[in-house]
């Protein structure tokens, strides 16, 4: 996180406000999903896994690239 420049803030507030743009059901050992917001004009992904008591693990923390994700950066380009 500190090395792409994304604050521990800006994780949380992905998780918690985030939308989700895609489920990894069969991820191990949790399940994951990778959630999109933006923070302060800038689009940020986290991976974030779930246990089964709900406890969160960030898998990783990035800044997506408009050269493969559209616009949306929801989809990526194929």
């Amino acid at each position: 996180m500190f090395k792409r420049a994304i604050s521990p803030y800006e994780v949380e507030q992905v998780i918690a406000e985030g939308e989700e743009v895609a489920a990894y059901p069969t991820d191990k050992p949790y399940p994951s999903s990778l959630r999109l917001y933006v923070v302060n004009g800038r689009p940020i992904h986290v991976v974030v896994a779930r246990n089964e008591s709900g406890i969160c693990f960030v898998v990783t923390a990035y800044e997506p690239s408009v050269f493969m994700w559209n616009a949306d950066f929801k989809t990526k380009k194929k």
